[in-house]
């Protein structure tokens, strides 16, 4: 026998089938994809085109609830000729930097406490009674206070954003620094690893994917602090055009400002998404037995 026969490994009847059911798995997972994607538009196209024959009909009253061609209309109106209060992209960007600025404050503080409280557990006992009373006061009612003390800047906006992204971020940052595995950090001590080096190398890597499930929602809270400190009093902002809108019975740009809302919060979280895939490319991917 040749030495490249004797090294040639035979490819057995299960290698085949094990080959062809992923290769299946991966067909039916399109497939999937793709029909789930078509549901996805025609139900969308459904709503549109029923709201917009309702609205032409005058089944509902168009002034009140308006129609999507009118959306359009305004958002194109916005895009290219600009709002009352300058370009449209200064508006966006005006509100998406408030959110962003309160969402990266709200999120290192609410990592940095949850994980300290989750293990000092005297921290915990004397603080835990004032988060859940801060908790339970409802946050939206905080704005006027921001803008009372600081001001129409973005200042306000940001500590509205700041106040809705930290609770859930703790909470989540909190719960996975107690369900890390006490294994772990048994074997690490028993390595010498000081309490620095048990947070820093075993709790906050365990309490990440706690902590990125926190993220994805933490960021429309931002949006939805900025938008309502804006709504309150602002000199720019998307939450402004909303105010406006509503001051002038514009029924189209209160939706228009929604949907330019709804798209810069999906562009975000399809970000996050991407950066938690790429964090997390060690884990095995789910598959059948």
């Amino acid at each position: 026998m040749s030495p490249e026969a004797a090294t040639t490994l035979p490819v057995t009847g299960t290698d085949t089938t094990k080959a062809g059911r992923a290769v299946t798995r991966a067909r039916a997972a399109r497939r999937r994809k793709l029909l789930i994607g078509g549901a996805r538009v025609l139900l969308l196209v459904a709503v549109l085109g029923l709201w917009e024959a309702l609205s032409r009909a005058a089944v509902i009253d168009p002034f009140n609830f308006s129609m999507p061609s009118k959306i359009w209309d305004q958002i194109w109106t916005w895009t290219t000729h600009g709002t009352a209060l300058g370009s449209l992209g200064e508006q966006v960007w005006f509100t998406l930097h408030e959110a962003l600025v309160g969402w990266i404050i709200g999120v290192i503080a609410g990592v940095v406490f949850g994980i300290a409280l989750g293990r000092i557990t005297f921290l915990a006992d004397v603080l835990g009674p004032y988060i859940k009373v801060l908790n339970s006061i409802p946050r939206i009612v905080l704005a006027p206070i921001f803008v009372i003390w600081f001001g129409l800047g973005p200042a306000s906006k940001v500590a509205s954003a700041v106040v809705l992204v930290f609770f859930p971020v703790f909470f989540n940052a909190f719960q996975g620094a107690r369900e890390v595995d006490r294994n772990l950090v048994a074997n690490a001590r028993i390595l010498g690893a000081s309490d620095r080096r048990v947070t820093l190398q075993v709790v906050i890597p365990s309490a990440t994917s706690w902590i990125f499930t926190s993220l994805h929602v933490s960021f429309g809270f931002a949006l939805i602090g900025a938008i309502v400190g804006e709504y309150i009093g602002a000199t720019k902002g998307v939450g402004l055009l909303v105010a406006q809108s509503q001051g002038t019975f514009n029924a189209a740009g209160v939706y228009a400002a929604m949907v330019i809302l709804a798209v810069v919060a999906l562009l975000a979280e399809g970000l996050l998404t991407f950066a938690e895939r790429r964090i997390f490319r060690w884990k095995p991917a789910d598959s059948d037995s």
